[in-house]
């Protein structure tokens, strides 16, 4: 790619590349990824600059957009999991997760006498 070709894509921001000290452009793998596909745009798809420049901002907003459905669904299926759930007094009086339609099952029956007096007041 011709480098005035390169300038002018930076001027437009269509890529942003580091500098160096000296003011020279450094392109990452991801900046020469969408050079190539600026450059495709325009030369095998005869898109204008502002053109090229919307469809990146579009393509940017859908990949946003999935990532927050991703997310969404993620936070969906933990709700639907935490709601299968049912919590109960256990045998021991503590609580546990059950089944739905499910009980704790009981201890046996215990037939000791407990004997209680209320205290006088005096």
């Amino acid at each position: 790619m011709h480098p005035q070709t390169l300038r002018q894509y930076d001027r437009e921001g269509l890529v942003t590349p580091t500098r160096t000290r000296g003011g020279g452009r450094r392109y990452t793998d991801d900046d020469v990824e969408r050079l190539r596909e600026v450059q495709r745009l325009s030369q095998q798809e005869g898109v204008n600059l502002a053109g090229i420049r919307r469809i990146l901002e579009l393509e940017a907003e859908v990949r946003r957009l999935k990532d927050e459905l991703a997310a969404a669904r993620d936070d969906l299926r933990r709700t639907r999991e935490a709601a299968d759930r049912v919590f109960a007094a256990g045998a021991a009086g503590d609580i546990v997760a059950m089944p739905p339609g499910r009980r704790p099952r009981r201890r046996e029956v215990s037939t000791a006498l407990v004997v209680w007096r209320p205290q006088s007041r005096a």
